[in-house]
């Protein structure tokens, strides 16, 4: 067993892991509805499917990635030829979370496993069906010096960051990636850590607000608002605001029907504590549609509220569940004191169909990625970094860029010896002119 060294050992493990997932498949779409009702629909196109289209694509480009890359040698150097080889880190620590509990292990699982590396994987203990299943499917496929998978609480978590790991990389909130970070740096280990922030969602006069309002709830009500792409709040131009609540009420009711606590299309809040954090930032007085709560089931309704306060709960921090508040603005400036109030956000979306106007905002301010006229639609592009900026996170992964993230690019100079300049050598009397004409040339 060779993980390290041997492309091929590594692209058939896997192999063995695409045909365990494969093969498990409606388990795991079981355990996820166990874990917290994910509908069947979500789970899919979310999750397994996900997983799978990652693993078919990087068994494809496995040897390709790996392979050292050749690179245009500096003069300076002549006569050589410069690569760039890629090795392993080493030892691989990977916590991930509980709203997406299948691919947010697997996807950065698979990519340290192509890199070369040996894997732990700290999977969530708010969902411990999906995590059982993953142990499962990780013990079917790997050797256990290979890959390992530890369950367990915030006690199992903190005894592996005071372990020396080669690279950590965390998915979760920004309050933990914080303590993540701290036991790092003990280390300086590197980090990748995707976060999360309030993801602001602006739409403007020119905006198609049916579309815009159908794309929204997609993107905010899909797994139950627990998504960290998700948009956090709207700020929509005040003139628009009564019709696009009125798409926004349409298109909710068209998703989930009147009666939404029976729709087997919508999620669950994972535990009781979310749900009573939840259940505090509903302004009641300020509810326009929904509002609608149950403890025992652990159900809120997609609530939308209306101008809450920016010093409310509802705005002071990451919603991370089904409640959208909707704010107006009249001026750039007011969108801009409104953004600039909190720290940079993972997701940025603008609902627009002035070009100059998109453009302005996505040059103007730092978010991790985003979209136009539409939401966490750039998460499923590979082609594109995956990953927050500032407080929403350190790194990015996806395709060929996870690959990248869970090896280090080493720099080799492969020097000719046919021929030697004296002019870097000492002594170096009289030639520092000529030094320095070569240097402005170059």
């Amino acid at each position: 067993m060779d993980y390290k060294n041997d492309i091929g050992y590594r692209k058939q493990t896997l192999k063995k892991l695409l045909y365990n997932i494969q093969k498990n498949e409606d388990l795991i779409v079981k355990a996820l509805y166990d874990d917290f009702k994910k509908p069947e629909f979500e789970a899919v196109l979310t999750e397994t499917n996900y997983v799978i289209s990652d693993l078919k694509d990087t068994i494809k480009n496995i040897s390709k990635w790996a392979k050292p890359k050749r690179v245009f040698p500096s003069l300076l150097n002549f006569p050589s030829t410069d690569y760039i080889y890629k090795e392993p880190y080493g030892r691989v620590l990977i916590i991930s979370p509980w709203n997406y509990p299948f691919q947010l292990a697997l996807c950065p699982l698979i990519a340290a496993v192509a890199a070369g590396n040996k894997v732990t994987v700290k999977p969530s203990e708010l969902t411990p069906h999906t995590s059982a299943i993953i142990a499962k499917i990780v013990e079917k496929t790997f050797h256990i010096n290979h890959v390992e998978v530890v369950e367990g609480g915030v006690e199992v978590s903190n005894k592996l960051l005071a372990e020396r790991w080669d690279y950590i990389f965390f998915t979760g909130s920004v309050s933990v990636g914080k303590i993540v970070a701290k036991a790092a740096a003990e280390n300086l280990t590197p980090v990748t850590l995707e976060l999360g922030g309030k993801n602001p969602c602006v739409v403007d006069e020119s905006a198609d607000l049916k579309l815009a309002a159908k794309r929204i709830v997609w993107g905010k009500f899909i797994n139950a608002g627990q998504t960290c792409i998700a948009p956090d709040y709207i700020l929509i131009q005040k003139n628009m605001k009564v019709n696009f609540i009125t798409f926004l009420i349409e298109e909710i009711i068209k998703a989930y029907g009147k009666k939404i606590d029976k729709s087997p299309d919508f999620a669950r809040i994972i535990n009781t504590k979310n749900w009573v954090r939840l259940d505090q930032m509903i302004e009641r007085d300020k509810i326009i549609f929904g509002g609608e709560t149950n403890h025992d089931k652990l159900y809120i309704s997609p609530t939308l509220i209306e101008e809450p306060s920016l010093e409310s709960a509802v705005m002071r921090e990451e919603i991370f569940g089904p409640i959208l508040p909707i704010l107006t603005y009249e001026t750039e400036n007011d969108i801009h004191n409104i953004i600039t109030k909190y720290e940079k956000p993972l997701a940025f979306y603008i609902f627009s169909e002035n070009n100059s106007f998109a453009k302005k905002l996505i040059q103007k301010y730092s978010f991790g990625g985003g979209a136009v006229n539409d939401t966490v639609i750039h998460f499923s592009n590979k082609r594109l970094p995956f990953g927050g900026v500032g407080q929403s996170g350190i790194g990015a992964y996806h395709g060929q860029m996870s690959f990248d993230t869970f090896s280090h690019h080493k720099s080799i100079v492969k020097k000719g010896n046919w021929l030697d300049l004296p002019m870097r050598y000492a002594p170096y009397k009289d030639k520092l002119a000529s030094i320095k004409r070569i240097l402005d040339w170059l």
